[in-house]
């Protein structure tokens, strides 16, 4: 019996702590003898055994702490997503779109030329709302390069360019600050259909597995999981290597433009090695030029112009005719037969008379139509005054009839580094500043393609 009564004064004591909020005093002596009986205590019995005081502590003291440790931890937990799986972010966030505003910013002041990513196409305009959709079911995000989410991207501005030559391009360039540098956005505009998405991801997907290489342009990340479609590539300050040669003509620019014969020499042979790199993976350029060719601040040259390489490779498709290509081709590629290794050694060599030229159209006095049967007569590109006996010599052995009698890219890297020891550190210069209108003309472009000058 007195173990019963103990139990139910443990119950009850247990009963009061969770339930009473403050200090609470009690008899147990009328909790075991209920029905007035007289209990007569030991002798020795302590006095609190008659009354018992139950403290119990508000609760909030313990949940509060808990409640900002769970919210604490959940954030955490937020924010390490947001930062290594935005794809997976994207998934957990709502559909809904986001509109963002557009800040109004200036472009950088570009030299007269032509925009170089002309055939890739890239431009953001940041007034539209960001909406979002599932990507093709092509590429996995392990094929494409490191994702970026928009918000990364800040003092977006549109890349000038002074004059356009396919206005119903897909794709816009602009301009942008991330990871405390300069970076280029490719964008795939609100317009584009299905098949232009595809193409879109495909080429950043080929960018992503040919890898990196110190004179090709670094991929830095996609934006692929939202609209507008990203592609995001480091910025090159010089920008295209016609634009910059177009500048070295120039007296006073800022920032200062030379070019000496010495420069002409270190610029090829990184061009060379990007070229000799895509030639490695069974590659073809296709596009060899000064306009396919980026300058950095420090005059490093990097190659570009690949999306007629991912187009060939991945998707089969040959490069239709352009009549502004052509001048840089190779007879056989004029002839309408099959481009190999040796006909982007011959558009080197073209290549190396633009640079010496400061940026005169090859072949200017020849029509397009009549190009092939120039060649045929052994005829080449005359020499310029600012060209060496050395740099002419390389240029005429690029620019063989037979293809058998074209330097390899081997043979030509090794042409270019004894070259360049004795090369001359003297300016190089060109009389006037370059007529667009007529540059178009001489360079191929002709009446049947319509352009635009801004």
């Amino acid at each position: 019996m007195f173990i019963f009564h103990s139990c139910t004064v443990f119950f009850y004591v247990y009963y009061i702590r969770r339930v009473q909020p403050k200090s609470t005093k009690f008899n147990i002596c009328s909790l075991l003898w209920p029905n007035g009986l007289q209990y007569t205590p030991p002798l020795h019995s302590p006095p609190l055994f008659l009354l018992a005081e139950i403290r119990v502590y508000e609760q909030e003291v313990i949940i509060v702490p808990v409640l900002l440790l769970s919210g604490f931890l959940v954030t955490l937990v937020f924010i390490l997503l947001l930062h290594f799986c935005p794809e997976r972010v994207d998934k957990i966030r709502p559909r809904t779109s986001k509109v963002t505003t557009r800040r109004i910013l200036h472009g950088i002041d570009a030299p007269p030329g032509i925009n170089v990513f002309e055939h890739e196409s890239i431009a953001l305009d940041m007034s539209n709302s960001y909406s979002t959709f599932s990507p093709p079911n092509t590429y996995s995000s392990k094929k494409l390069p490191r994702q970026r989410l928009p918000e990364s991207f800040n003092q977006v501005s549109p890349l000038p360019a002074d004059f356009s030559l396919r206005t119903n391009s897909c794709v816009s360039l602009h301009r942008a600050w991330m990871e405390n540098r300069n970076v280029v956005l490719r964008v795939l505009k609100d317009n584009a259909d299905a098949t232009e998405r595809h193409s879109f991801l495909g080429f950043a997907s080929f960018l992503a597995q040919l890898g990196p290489h110190p004179f090709l342009p670094e991929l830095l990340g996609v934006v692929s999981l939202r609209a507008p479609l990203v592609t995001v590539v480091e910025e090159l300050e010089n920008r295209d290597l016609l634009s910059f040669l177009w500048r070295c003509r120039q007296e006073s620019v800022d920032p200062p433009c030379e070019m000496t014969e010495r420069l002409i020499y270190t610029m090829a042979k990184q061009v060379a090695s990007a070229l000799e790199f895509l030639h490695s993976k069974d590659l073809l350029h296709g596009n060899i030029r000064a306009r396919s060719v980026l300058v950095s601040k420090e005059h490093t040259a990097k190659l570009w112009g690949l999306h007629g390489v991912y187009t060939r490779k991945n998707q089969g498709v040959t490069q239709a005719e352009d009549p502004s290509m052509k001048k840089w081709q190779a007879p056989e590629v004029l002839a309408r037969r099959p481009a190999n290794q040796s006909s982007d050694i011959w558009s080197f060599g073209v290549l190396l008379y633009e640079m010496v030229t400061l940026g005169e159209a090859p072949f200017a006095e020849i029509h397009v139509s009549e190009l092939l049967q120039f060649h045929q007569r052994g005829k080449n590109l005359k020499k310029h005054s600012n060209c060496s006996n050395t740099l002419y010599s390389i240029i005429k052995s690029c620019c063989q009839w037979k293809e058998q009698d074209r330097p390899t890219m081997i043979d030509l890297g090794r042409k270019l580094i004894s070259a360049e020891k004795t090369a001359s550190d003297k300016l190089l210069k060109a009389s006037g500043i370059v007529n667009v209108e007529r540059y178009l003309q001489e360079a191929g472009y002709g009446e049947s393609n319509s352009y635009t000058v801004f």
